[in-house]
Formats: structure tokens, sequence, C-alpha cells
């Protein structure tokens, strides 16, 4: 590690770089891409990897998907009437995808590439928690295997920094290091998961799939029950973590002697401060409760409040993302960075119920049409098991929503609309606890030992010089979660992400 950093340093080490970037159109890419472009204008080039099916349709989408959003105001701000001409010198946007060996390029921009590349940034992944198993396991898994057989490719590449989430530990409880997972480890402590024969119960089930000449519904329902049942059998919660976890073992198992950073973030939040604070972009786990309880759409959450919530804001993460790189440049070594809160400054969802009740008192949301406040705005129920908020729908909900369908049934329909959209909101309600359980059940914390050592080698960790750009801080002690939450993230979920 090189010694004591300070933040100038930090944005030094990017100037005359070229940096692939996988992951650009999603959220914590644009934040990276911002941050890269705004700090260090001297960074050579950065190469943008999207799915596209021509380098027209690649351009187009990083103008319309990363260019053009609102994390950019800063930028396009500071540089003026330059700014059209910086991105068009700075940004290459490439078709391709890491799905495919050689991440899709053609003959030529690869052999460019091979020799242009001195960093490259793994974002990309599907995050949806029930993607189908072969989506899932073609994006996380073999695109991580590709994307490491490429670095081993390039000729002067001093970095690999890999994205992958907090939750590759699986559904364990007490305190959870950044340690490496070995090949076929899972969380229950049984060594027998073996990545080729994932992959090949992925190719007979889609052999037989065809063979039976189902429907892409039914195909489309198989491999995400498919995925959700290798996930839990083995001890992860969902297909996201399961196949997250397995590109991790094919990253450390093949990586030889690359410099190697694994950043695992746990629930990724909205800016904090640099550039935009309360900028996001996609709906996270915690956003859901915010969004739906602003539209009055859920009464109930199932959460135990006084669980830890692990959130942390995706500037921080950039930020640590950045000084990473710099302190392991060229060094032939793997390291893993817990990008948490929940030692360094835990927080129950105690305080997230507390503020975004405040903050709605306050703030009362409006109508749909636009025109009145909410009236009557109530305190959400929470449940602490599963087992509770069950028993609660099934009474409360699931009976009279039957009665009514046998009623509807009797009059010939003329309860239809009525039915239909109380069952939608019932099937919205359970498919968002199914879906959040391992999250806002979870009792692990995440160890960061390594993560603190990194903060420690910031000479200038302390200082806030944003002003400047350099501000490269990523300790989630500074943070008041309730000020936060009612100033910045709660805010920002409404201005950006509601609907």
């Amino acid at each position: 590690m090189i010694g004591q950093l300070v933040s100038d340093a930090v944005a030094g080490y990017f100037r005359g770089k070229s940096i692939l970037i996988t992951g650009s159109t999603g959220y914590l890419g644009k934040v990276l891409l911002e941050k890269i472009l705004r700090v260090q204008p001297d960074v050579k080039k950065l190469f943008l990897l999207v799915r596209a099916a021509d380098i027209k349709s690649a351009k187009h989408r990083v103008e319309t998907e990363v260019m053009g959003r609102a994390i950019l105001r800063v930028l396009k701000e500071k540089l003026g009437n330059g700014f059209e001409s910086f991105i068009q010198e700075k940004v290459c946007p490439l078709a391709g995808d890491i799905m495919y060996e050689n991440l899709g390029l053609g003959p030529a921009k690869l052999r460019e590439l091979l020799k242009e590349v001195d960093i490259i940034v793994n974002g990309a992944a599907t995050t949806n928690f029930y993607e189908r198993y072969d989506v899932a396991f073609e994006a996380n898994v073999m695109g991580a295997k590709h994307i490491c057989e490429f670095a081993r490719r390039c000729s002067k590449l001093k970095m690999l920094l890999h994205v992958s989430t907090a939750y590759v530990a699986g559904e364990q409880d007490g305190i959870l290091l950044e340690k490496a997972i070995l090949m076929g480890e899972t969380p229950r402590g049984r060594a027998c998961l073996d990545v080729e024969s994932e992959l090949n119960l992925i190719k007979e089930t889609r052999r037989e799939l065809k063979a039976r000449c189902c429907s892409e519904q039914a195909e489309k329902r198989t491999m995400k029950e498919l995925g959700l049942k290798r996930a839990r059998e083995f001890g992860w919660p969902n297909t996201y973590v399961f196949t997250k976890a397995m590109g991790e073992m094919l990253l450390g198992h093949l990586r030889g002697d690359l410099p190697v950073v694994i950043v695992r973030p746990s629930i990724i939040t909205s800016v904090l401060k640099d550039p935009l604070p309360g900028w996001m972009e996609g709906i996270r786990t915690i956003d859901s409760f915010i969004v739906g309880y602003a539209k009055q759409a859920l009464s109930i959450f199932l959460v135990d409040l006084d669980l830890i919530m692990d959130v942390i804001p995706g500037d921080m993460v950039v930020n640590a993302m950045m000084v990473a790189m710099a302190a392991h440049s060229e060094e032939q070594a793997q390291r893993i960075y817990h990008l948490t809160s929940s030692l360094r400054n835990p927080a129950p969802y105690a305080v997230l119920a507390e503020s975004g009740h405040r903050y709605f008192l306050h703030n009362a949301p409006r109508s749909a049409a636009g025109k009145d406040p909410a009236v009557g705005l109530s305190r959400m129920r929470f449940f602490r098991t599963f087992r509770g908020f069950r028993a609660y729908m099934a009474i409360r909900f699931r009976l009279p929503l039957e009665a009514l369908r046998l009623l509807n049934v009797a009059l010939c329909g003329a309860f239809s609309r009525r039915y239909d959209e109380l069952s939608r909101r019932y099937k919205y309600v359970m498919h968002i606890a199914e879906l959040y359980a391992p999250y806002a059940l979870f009792k692990g914390r995440f160890d960061d030992t390594n993560t603190e050592t990194l903060r420690a080698g910031m000479a200038d960790r302390e200082q806030d010089d944003s002003s400047n750009g350099y501000y490269f801080g990523f300790d989630p002690k500074c943070i008041d979660w309730d000020d936060y939450f009612y100033r910045v993230h709660i805010p920002g979920v409404l201005k950006y992400l509601y609907d």
C-alpha cells in the first residue's frame, strides 16, 4: 500500500490513465464517471462498455443515459460551452457486453484496448433479486470470468477493481469478515458448490424447456424459480447475491498475479454531498418503504426496527473506490473492502421509520392530481417476523379478498375492478416483503477493518475540501443518519424516483 495519501494525490493518480468502465449506465457508474472527469480533467480516456448493437447505439445510450443526467450538472456548469468537446475527447463509448468472451469487442478495438487500458472498473451486473438464473449467471458469474481473462491480457494494466456486494456473505449472523470467498465455499460451511455444475444445470434446464416447447412466460418463471431454489439451497437469500458470490469465486481463482480490489458496498443510498446531495437512480431496498409510504400504498412493512440498517451513500462508495485504486496500483495481490456502516456508525431501522414519518408530517405528499395534500397520514405498522406478518395479511386482507372474489362471481363480475385493484395491492405488499425480508431481518454486521486501514492511510481524511473537488471522504461516522434521511435522502427519493 502507498504510504500516506492526500486527496490531491488520489486525483493525480488518474492523470494520463485510460480506464475501462463497465456498468457506466448504472447509478454507481455515473457517480464514478462524473467524479473522475471533474477531479482529474487530464485523465486520458474513459472507455465505457455498454450493451448495444453497434457503436452508434452505444453512443446514443451514453448520451441519453449518462451525459443527460442531473449528476453531470456541476461538471457542465464548470466547463460551460466546453463541456461537449471535453466529453468527446475524454469519453469513448464501446458496444459490447461482459457476458461474451473478449467482452463482445471486434478484433481491432480489442487490440487497441489491450494495449491502452491502465485500469478496469467492473461495475456491470444484473441486480434484480429475482432475476432469471441464466441471465444472472451470464452477467454476474461469466461476466467476472470474461473481465478477468481480458484483464490478464492487458499489457500495462495497473488495477482491476470489481464491484460486488457485502451480502455475498449470505444468510449469516454475527461479524462478517472482509475475506475472499474460496471456490465452492458456502455460507453454511459446506464446500460443495461447483460453478461448472451450475452452468451445466442451466444449460440442461434450457434444453428441457426447449424440448417441451414451453412458452416464453413459462420459461421465464422456471428459470427464476431455479435461481431462487439454488441460492437458498446453498445459503444465499436470492439469485443476485448468489451469482455475485460465484463471480467473486471465479475472479479470485483466475486472477493469477493481477492487482485486484473487490469492493463490497451494503445498501447504496443517495449522494451525501458531492456533487449533488440527494441524487440517485433506481429504487433500493429501503426506498420501496419510502415511496410506498409517500403514496400511502404501504400501511405495513416487514422489518425489525431494532436491527441495524446497513446503508452507505453512493459518493462515499465512489470515494473509497478511487482511494483504493490509487493505494493498491500494481500490487500483485487481492484486496477486499466492506463499504458499510453497521459497525462504524450503526443505525437501527427505527431511525428511518421515525425520520420518514416526521418528514411526511412536515411535507405531506400530494394527491395524484397534484392539488391537495394527503389527508390522515398514518404511521406504518411493522412486523418483526414473517410468521406474524403473514398471519396479519391473511386475516386483514387475504380473507376479505377471497370473500370479495366469491361475491364478485355471484354477482356476475359487478366488483371485478375493485377486486383486481385490491388483489394487485395485496400481491405487491407480499412481493415487497418476500423480496426484502433477507435485508430487513438481516442480523449480521460487516467488519470493516481493511476499510478503516485504508481510511487511516489518508493524511487529510478529516479535511472536507470539496470546494476544489478533491474531497475523498468515506467515513460513515461523520453522518448523522436522522439528518441525512430527513434532509437529503428522503427528499432525493421523492425528487428523483417518485412518480
